[in-house]
């Protein structure tokens, strides 16, 4: 009976002995699968949320810094900085080889004229395009060929009489050629952006040079201009842009890019868009005409917003310390921060891109 007793007792202690290694087993994997945002510092998160640009041919010691620590998502190129085809090629290796091959690098391409790399397509405005899936997967093509992997297209608003969109949109029926471009990009790993949600068709002003109020009611905004971004939604388009005009039928008081209406109940809820969201530039009049540029940030990522577009090289050092204290100081933004950041890593991830380090 000794005997047995022993053996029972010392079949216990390894029974106990083993068990917190079996737990050990069950609970290594699910340390591993650890969320890849939260890899990154609150800083590194905070950065996540930005695009920046910069002056001239080549990248500033200062980018290179901001995407070597992680401290900025990627860069928008403009024409001063895509002069050749050469030039454009090498600046991106620089960008990429910075980031350790994560970098966001956008263009604004929408077709014709409007095209931040001239010796790329869409050759054609939109407006001209006979078949925009085949437009778009050939300038998909040659983007991302010179290193480019996001486009701020198509053009997803429907004109109206005196539109300021009137020849950057597609005529006829925009909800089927906007689905059709999204899914042509989609082909090239080239992330299309439609925009401007929820619509500047009724605009007769840019929002780049004016505050722009869009007078419509919530139905004629449902059957005119949301269609478009219907499509394109259910296409998979990865990003949307948030308009900066104010929609008083759906928030009377914050711009589209500010109103968690617009971006959380109508753009995320009702049609469900899970991608990313991206602001129009931050400089924009309709934006400092009503507040500087770090508290627009702020409020638009308080509001749903996951990037903010910084097309004025010294933006940075206004949006990302306010950005950081705020996270810094709550715990509600603090979350906001780094459900966006998740998105943007996630969108990387789609576009074929590393995870920042």
């Amino acid at each position: 009976m000794a005997l047995i007793a022993g053996v029972v007792a010392a079949a216990g202690i390894d029974e106990a002995e083993r068990a917190p290694q079996r737990r050990d087993r069950q609970e290594r994997p699910a340390q591993r699968r650890a969320a890849p945002v939260d890899l990154l510092s609150l800083r590194q998160q905070v950065g996540q949320l930005l695009i920046t640009s910069f002056p001239g041919a080549g990248a500033p010691d200062y980018v290179r810094r901001r995407l070597r620590d992680a401290e900025g998502a990627g860069v928008v190129l403009f024409g001063e900085n895509t002069t050749t085809r050469e030039g454009l090629h090498r600046l991106t290796r620089t960008l990429q080889r910075s980031a350790r091959g994560s970098a966001l690098v956008a263009v604004d391409q929408e077709g014709g004229p409007i095209r931040n790399v001239g010796f790329a397509g869409p050759e054609q405005s939109q407006s001209s395009q006979s078949d925009p899936r085949a437009a778009a997967r050939e300038a998909g093509r040659g983007l991302r060929a010179l290193g480019v992997n996001v486009t701020l297209a198509p053009v997803a608003d429907a004109p109206g009489p005196g539109s300021v969109v009137a020849g950057r949109a597609f005529g006829g029926d925009p909800a089927r050629s906007v689905g059709e471009a999204v899914s042509g990009y989609a082909r090239t790993r080239v992330g299309a952006t439609v925009k401007h949600f929820p619509g500047l068709g009724a605009a007769t002003q840019n929002t780049d040079d004016a505050a722009v109020t869009i007078e419509r009611s919530a139905a004629e905004l449902s059957r005119r201009d949301l269609p478009p971004f219907r499509s394109a939604i259910g296409a998979g388009t990865p990003l949307v842009m948030a308009s900066h005009a104010l929609y008083p039928a759906l928030d009377r008081r914050r711009i589209a890019s500010q109103s968690p209406a617009v971006l959380g109940n109508l753009l995320r809820r009702r049609l469900g868009f899970r991608g990313v969201v991206i602001t129009d530039s931050i400089e924009a009049e309709a934006v400092i005409g009503r507040q500087a540029v770090e508290a627009a940030a702020e409020r638009s990522v308080a509001a749903g917003c996951d990037l903010i577009l910084m097309t004025g090289s010294g933006s940075p050092k206004l949006v990302y310390p306010r950005l950081l204290r705020a996270a810094r100081r709550s715990p509600r933004f603090r979350a906001r921060v780094r459900e966006s950041a998740a998105r943007v890593l996630a969108l990387k991830r789609r576009l074929g891109l590393r995870a920042p380090r």
